[in-house]
């Protein structure tokens, strides 16, 4: 599918991906992927819903979701370069994302973030309504 705003672009079409682009955002410019190895990040996407956006042909952003397509999905791997940043593809990222027909009726999405909860909370997400009935299994050192 494509959506076009513009001369800005979001599509999920694979073909379109620059997994360099993503990969090098991701591993050297985010918080949260640091030191990602190439092979995580192809992996990642091969097992996700992604949606590039483009300026052109040139991809200026990223998302992916996580999903059983029925209950749940997470969100993660969200950007947008810094030079693309402040002309509301944040949120056009986001209102794609969650108006995919493939994505409609979950009982519950989740995502992390150190610094967006402002652009997430416009979209309905919150902090854990009863964190104690959640855990995680983590591990830092895995790449």
């Amino acid at each position: 599918m494509e959506w076009q705003r513009g001369e800005f672009a979001i599509s999920t079409d694979r073909s379109r991906l620059q997994i360099g682009a993503i990969h090098k955002f991701l591993s050297e410019e985010s918080y949260w992927a640091k030191e990602r190895t190439l092979e995580r990040t192809e992996t990642a996407i091969k097992n996700s819903l992604p949606f590039g956006v483009y300026r052109g042909e040139n991809q200026i952003g990223f998302a992916r979701v996580v999903t059983d397509y029925a209950t749940f999905a997470y969100l993660g791997d969200v950007f947008i370069l810094d030079e693309f940043r402040g002309k509301g593809l944040s949120k056009w990222l986001m209102q794609t994302v969650l108006s995919h027909p493939d994505l409609q009726g979950f009982r519950r999405w989740i995502l992390a973030t150190a610094d967006a909860h402002g652009l997430y909370e416009q979209f309905g997400f919150s902090a854990l309504k009863v964190p104690e009935r959640w855990m995680e299994k983590s591990a830092p050192n895995a790449y």
